[in-house]
């Protein structure tokens, strides 16, 4: 897969939506909307590394495919679930600790984009980036 690199956020499609949906307040809404988000994903064999550096914070994840991790939110929303290949393309599901209602996420590239795609109780959101 050629999701190795440092991938800048470009545009965003249905994100406010989508946020709303995830009980997101507004003015966290319109400041994650605007967050400069940066990846820096790094790959070797079912291990990931991603930095995800943005106006807020700064983290590092690393996962293996298939198992299980924790991760909470910009927002503080904590979540458990793990991420899967699906042919090109990197599947997540996962939990959200407060609810239990499932967040499905994507990511694949399209062209030269790194497409970040989510799924929460029916609503969808992209997230666009560029190298």
């Amino acid at each position: 897969m050629a999701f190795n690199g440092t991938w800048k956020i470009e545009r965003n499609e249905n994100y406010e939506k989508f946020m709303e949906a995830m009980g997101v307040n507004m003015v966290k809404r319109k400041l994650g909307a605007h967050d400069n988000l940066k990846l820096t994903i790094q790959q070797d064999g079912n291990k990931f590394t991603v930095k995800e550096s943005s106006n807020f914070r700064t983290i590092d994840i690393e996962f293996t495919l298939g198992a299980n991790f924790e991760y909470s939110l910009a927002d503080g929303t904590e979540l458990t679930g793990s991420w899967n290949a699906e042919g090109n393309k990197l599947v997540g599901t996962f939990t959200r600790k407060d609810n239990g209602k499932v967040l499905t996420a994507y990511r694949e590239i399209i062209d030269d984009e790194l497409v970040q795609t989510y799924v929460y109780e029916g609503v969808e959101a992209k997230r666009i980036f560029k190298k």
